[in-house]
C-alpha cells in the first residue's frame, strides 16, 4: 500500500516538473507589462511622455523606445531615461491630433531581443488637426494665364512663319532686280560706245 503512495506521488511529481520545464525559458525573455499612453488610448490632451515598464530590468545601451505620426514619420524625442524595468522618453514637440505609434526593443536577461508596438490617438477639442499633405492644385487665374499666353503663342505662330518665309524669298527678288538694272546698264554703255565708234 505504501509503496503505491510513494509511485503516486513519484508520478504526480514528474509530471509537474515536465509541465514546469516548457516555461522557464519563456520567463526568462522580457515583456511589456505596462505602458503610458496605454494601448489604443484616446486622449484629449496629449502627452509630453512616453513611460514603458517591463518584466525585467532594462539595459540602458540597448534599449530603444520610438515614436511616429500617422505619416511614419519619426517624432523627435529624447534618448530613453532607464530606471531598472522601466524606459522613458520626452517628446520634443507638441503632438497635433492624429494617430501615434510606440515601438520598441529591448533585451532580455537571457540576452534575447525582444520588440514591439502599439498605437494610441490624441484627439483634443482644442487642437487643430494634424496636417496631411495634398497634392498642389493652380489657382483659376494662373490657369487662364497659362490657357491665354498658350491662345497667344498658337496665334503668334503662323506670322512667325510668314516672316521667316518672307524674309527668306526677299534675298534672291533683291538680286533678280539688281541683276536686271545691271544689265541694262551695261547694254546702254555698250550702245554708247557702238555710236561713238561710228561717228568717228
Amino acid at each position: 500500500m505504501r509503496t503505491r503512495t510513494v509511485s503516486a506521488l513519484l508520478a504526480a511529481l514528474f509530471t509537474t516538473a515536465l509541465l514546469l520545464v516548457p516555461a522557464t525559458p519563456a520567463a526568462a525573455h522580457n515583456s511589456l507589462q505596462e505602458a503610458t499612453p496605454a494601448r489604443d488610448a484616446r486622449l484629449t490632451t496629449a502627452p509630453t511622455q512616453v513611460t514603458l515598464r517591463f518584466l525585467q530590468r532594462l539595459n540602458p545601451a540597448f534599449t530603444t523606445i520610438t515614436l511616429r505620426d500617422s505619416t511614419d514619420r519619426q517624432v523627435p524625442a529624447s534618448a530613453p531615461a532607464v530606471d531598472g524595468a522601466t524606459g522613458t522618453v520626452t517628446i520634443e514637440e507638441p503632438l497635433a491630433n492624429g494617430t501615434y505609434t510606440v515601438a520598441y526593443r529591448v533585451v532580455s536577461r537571457d540576452g534575447h531581443p525582444v520588440q514591439g508596438s502599439y498605437r494610441f490617438t490624441v484627439a483634443d477639442p482644442a487642437a487643430p488637426p494634424a496636417a496631411t499633405p495634398s497634392p498642389a492644385t493652380p489657382s483659376p487665374a494662373a490657369s487662364a494665364d497659362v490657357s491665354a499666353g498658350a491662345a497667344a503663342g498658337a496665334d503668334a505662330s503662323p506670322a512667325s512663319a510668314d516672316a521667316s518665309a518672307d524674309a527668306d524669298e526677299g534675298l534672291p527678288v533683291g538680286l533678280l532686280v539688281g541683276g536686271a538694272v545691271a544689265a541694262v546698264a551695261a547694254a546702254g554703255v555698250t550702245a554708247l560706245l557702238l555710236r561713238r565708234r561710228r561717228a568717228s
